[in-house]
């Protein structure tokens, strides 16, 4: 039976986890689980799974709190969590923390040695060179838990990166994909949590209406497989059932399909390089729709551009990129702008930042953290 951590469990890949764990109870147990807030789900699930620890992030919560689940130990705050992943027996750590705040928990899980399924963007995004030089030293495996990537891993099976000729990330163009260019200063909040295709939490579908969640991709992308920007593409698919294709030097293209569900690529991930049987999510080729692609529209999608060339530019740039965007859709949550804004904010960060290559984990964190927050301070003047 494999020991499972599980980072962010009361988050939407953090739920599909646990009933990817639930069907396959012979097979997975979850060792240690973390929230942020959402105590009272936490508990809930450690009831229902008997969790020996639970660890509650935001500390403030401490004088809160005073019933537990009678088999679990219950901890608080940031710098536990982080003692506690060095600590805890398990075989792999699946880091479904959102944002930012996952970064730490993933430098953490590769320093001691310990093997990482990587569902947080971010921790490859701001500090995919960092995290690049650990795996060269360390025991650990990291396995991607992104959709794209999964298949993207999956795909490329042993070949080398020299037999690979390029990349082709999907992305479902999301709920404006065919909405009038002059519509979109119109664009409700409620009109971008409407996603076609997938149920996700509410900072990736915004993400995904935008199509920065693809830019980011392609950074991630660039930092798994060892390919240059240039070898790295994305294109529209609609419909979410290719998940992305490999095209090799000879020409052959592979490709990875399935129903879009989020359990395929966490099993697999949990189970990689095997295939566990399951039953979890079956895809008959008889009932699939037509499948159709086409270009990726920068004019529809700025950020798309904006977020690959931060990537081209490395160093310090993604992390600003990140933290623009973060700080960019908090303030679209709370209807302070509107959904036009987000690139202008995002690009202006950008366009006013000197960058500055290799940065230390803390110069992320750091300034991740300042970009955040003089972004939602002065807003204002940056539409």
């Amino acid at each position: 039976m494999k020991r499972i951590a599980v980072l962010g469990i009361t988050g939407s890949i953090g739920i599909s986890t646990v009933e990817v764990v639930k069907q396959h109870s012979n097979d997975f147990k979850i060792v240690l689980a973390s929230s942020n807030n959402n105590y009272h789900k936490l508990f809930e699930l450690a009831e229902e799974l008997n969790i020996p620890e639970l660890i509650i992030s935001n500390s403030t919560l401490k004088q809160k709190i005073t019933d537990i689940p009678k088999n679990s130990n219950l901890s608080f705050g940031e710098e536990e969590l982080q003692r506690k992943i060095e600590s805890v027996e398990c075989d792999i750590i699946l880091n479904a923390i959102s944002g930012s705040a996952g970064l730490r928990s993933s430098i953490t899980t590769l320093s001691c040695g310990k093997d990482l399924a990587l569902a947080n963007k971010e921790s490859l995004v701001m500090a995919g060179h960092k995290i690049k030089t650990m795996l060269e030293y360390s025991d650990s495996n990291l396995t991607p838990v992104d959709s794209e990537h999964s298949a993207i891993m999956q795909a490329m099976g042993n070949s080398s990166p020299e037999e690979i000729s390029s990349i082709i990330l999907t992305a479902s163009g999301g709920p404006f994909l065919d909405l009038p260019l002059n519509e979109f200063r119109n664009i409700t909040l409620a009109d971008t949590l409407k996603h076609p295709t997938w149920e996700m939490g509410a900072k990736i579908t915004v993400d995904s209406a935008t199509m920065m969640n693809k830019g980011l991709e392609i950074i991630e992308a660039h930092w798994l497989f060892n390919k240059s920007y240039d070898d790295i593409k994305a294109v529209i698919h609609p419909q979410s059932i290719v998940h992305s294709f490999v095209e090799f030097v000879d020409g052959s293209i592979m490709a990875q399909l399935s129903f879009p569900t989020m359990k395929i690529p966490i099993l697999n991930a949990l189970t990689h390089p095997n295939h566990l049987k399951s039953n979890i999510s079956k895809t008959n080729i008889l009932d699939l729709p037509n499948l159709n692609f086409k270009e990726l529209s920068t004019e529809r999608y700025p950020l798309f551009a904006i977020a690959v060339n931060a990537g081209i530019q490395g160093g310090i740039m993604p992390t600003v990129l990140n933290a623009a965007n973060e700080a960019a859709i908090d303030l679209f949550l709370s209807k302070k702008i509107q959904f036009v804004d987000i690139s202008k904010i995002i690009e202006k960060q950008i366009s006013t930042f000197n960058n500055f290559q290799d940065p230390e984990i803390e110069d992320i964190i750091n300034i991740n953290k300042d970009v955040y927050i003089q972004t939602k301070q002065n807003y204002k003047n940056l539409i």
